[in-house]
C-alpha cells in the first residue's frame, strides 16, 4: 500500500499535462510549469563550461570535497526544461549519493533533433575527463528521457573505444521509442505525468522527420549491451515506461551486461524526482545511491 503522503500528492496533481497533439511550444510551457527550480540555502551551485556545453555543479556543503561525480542527464521530454529546473534534483542526489552533481543542458529537439542531445551528453562526459576527473569516479544518472540519452551516450562511448563511466542509473528511464511494453500497452493505473502516446510523440520530435524509431541511438532498448558498465534501472509499478527497463534486463545476461531493475509498487513515472515528498521516493533514491557507492566506493 502506498504511503498517505504519496496518495495525497497524487490526488492533488491535475490531469491534462500530456496531450500528444500539443505543439512543442505548449509541451514546453506545461513542462516548465511543473518543474521546481530552487535549491536549499547552503547548497552550492557553480557554472562550468564542458567544452561548449552549458553546465552547473550542484552539491551540498557536506559533499564539497567528494571526488565521486554524478553526470546528471536530466529529463524534459527532449523538447523542454533547463538546468535550473533540476537544482533540487541535484541537491537530492548529492545528499543521498554522497557526491558532486554536474547537470548540463542538452539541445532541445526542435533546435536540432537526434543525435544532438546524445552528442551533448558524450561531449559533457569527455570534457569532465579532460578536466582531470577520473572516469572511474563518474556515474551517469539519467531521469526520464535523460535515461535514454545516458544509455545511448554510453553505447557511443563504448563504440568509440574511449573511457566509460563507472556505472549508470536510470530513474524511470525512457528506453523504447515505440512504447511496446505491457505497462504502456495495458496501463496499470493512472500515471499523471505521461501517457504512452505522448512519449511516442516526443520520441518522434527527437528522431526528426526522417528518423528511425528503432535506431539504437534513438531507442536504446534496441542497443547491444555487451561492454557497457553496470546499470541500475529504477521504475514504478504504474510507470508507463516500466517495461522498457524490465525487458532490457531480460536480455542483459545473454549479452554479458549487468542490469539491476528496482520496481516500486504503485509508483508512477518520474516519482523519484519528487524527492523527500513521500517515503517511496526517498527510499528508491537511497537504493540507487547504494548502487552508485558500491560501484564508486
Amino acid at each position: 500500500m502506498a504511503s498517505k503522503e504519496h496518495d495525497a500528492l497524487m490526488a492533488a496533481i491535475p490531469g491534462g499535462n500530456v496531450d500528444p497533439d500539443d505543439p512543442v511550444e505548449i509541451v514546453r510551457e506545461k513542462m516548465h510549469a511543473i518543474h521546481p527550480n530552487a535549491a536549499s540555502p547552503g547548497t552550492i551551485v557553480e557554472p562550468v563550461d564542458l567544452d561548449g556545453v552549458e553546465a552547473k555543479w550542484i552539491y551540498t556543503e557536506a559533499n564539497a570535497d567528494s571526488d565521486r561525480v554524478v553526470l546528471h542527464v536530466h529529463g524534459g521530454a527532449y523538447v523542454s526544461t533547463v538546468i535550473d529546473h533540476y537544482l533540487t534534483y541535484g541537491e537530492f542526489m548529492s545528499e543521498k549519493i554522497g557526491c558532486k552533481v554536474v547537470c548540463f543542458q542538452w539541445t532541445w529537439a526542435d533546435e536540432a533533433p537526434y543525435p544532438a542531445a546524445m552528442d551533448d551528453t558524450v561531449t559533457a562526459f569527455r570534457a569532465l575527463v579532460a578536466q582531470g576527473i577520473d572516469p572511474a569516479r563518474i556515474a551517469f544518472v539519467g531521469d526520464s528521457c535523460g535515461g535514454a540519452l545516458a544509455l545511448s551516450a554510453m553505447c557511443a562511448l563504448r563504440d568509440a573505444g574511449g573511457p566509460l563511466p563507472a556505472c549508470m542509473v536510470g530513474l524511470t528511464p525512457w528506453l523504447d521509442a515505440e512504447q511496446t511494453g505491457d505497462a504502456a500497452m495495458n496501463p496499470r493505473g493512472r500515471d499523471p505525468f505521461v501517457t504512452a502516446e505522448w512519449i511516442r510523440a516526443r520520441f518522434r520530435d527527437y528522431a526528426g522527420p526522417n528518423g528511425d524509431l528503432r535506431d539504437p541511438g534513438i531507442s536504446p532498448f534496441h542497443a547491444k549491451l555487451a561492454g557497457l558498465p553496470p546499470m541500475y534501472l529504477s521504475v514504478g509499478g504504474i510507470d508507463t515506461t516500466a517495461d522498457d527497463s524490465t525487458r532490457l534486463a531480460e536480455r542483459a545476461s545473454r549479452e554479458g551486461a549487468s542490469i539491476i531493475v528496482d520496481v516500486t509498487a504503485e509508483m508512477v513515472h518520474g516519482y523519484i524526482g519528487l524527492g523527500d515528498a513521500f517515503p517511496e521516493a526517498t527510499h528508491a533514491m537511497q537504493r540507487a545511491a547504494l548502487f552508485v557507492r558500491q560501484q564508486i566506493p
